[in-house]
């Protein structure tokens, strides 16, 4: 069967978090404490907690908030066509635009990422029992 070289939804958020993960360590020097991913149909919405780098707290932290500001968004510009990459070749799908923000007060950033299409993940292992529902061995399938 090729259903189990296709992964779950829970497994491509988990990918693509750590992938962006190492992309901001190997980019940036700096990795965010955490990364979440959610996708659904042909969105993929991406939340990165403590995201900004030290040179842009110290800037912010030194009342030079616009720079810092600019700081990021020069950052953001640079690291989007990786995280564009790094998406597509996880989902096999093309991103059509990639939206992103951040508050440094916070220190968290939002990323969504519009795909052409939804991408092929596997449903879960509940979903599967329900297309077996008709079979004759379904119920001693546990």
């Amino acid at each position: 069967m090729t259903t189990t070289s296709t992964p779950t939804r829970g497994q491509v958020e988990r990918t693509i978090a750590q992938g962006i993960q190492a992309l901001y360590r190997e980019s940036l020097g700096h990795q965010p404490n955490k990364v979440t991913c959610q996708l659904s149909e042909q969105n993929l919405v991406i939340l990165l907690e403590d995201s900004i780098t030290q040179p842009e707290q110290l800037l912010a932290q030194t009342g030079r908030q616009e720079l810092a500001e600019q700081v990021h968004s020069d950052l953001d510009i640079a690291i989007q066509p990786k995280i564009k990459a790094l998406i597509e070749e996880i989902l096999q799908v093309t991103v059509v635009d990639l939206l992103s923000d951040a508050t440094l007060e916070t220190g968290r950033t939002g990323i969504i990422a519009l795909l052409n299409e939804p991408p092929t993940i596997r449903h879960n292992a509940s979903a599967s029992k329900i297309k077996k529902k008709g079979s004759p061995t379904s119920k001693s399938d546990s």
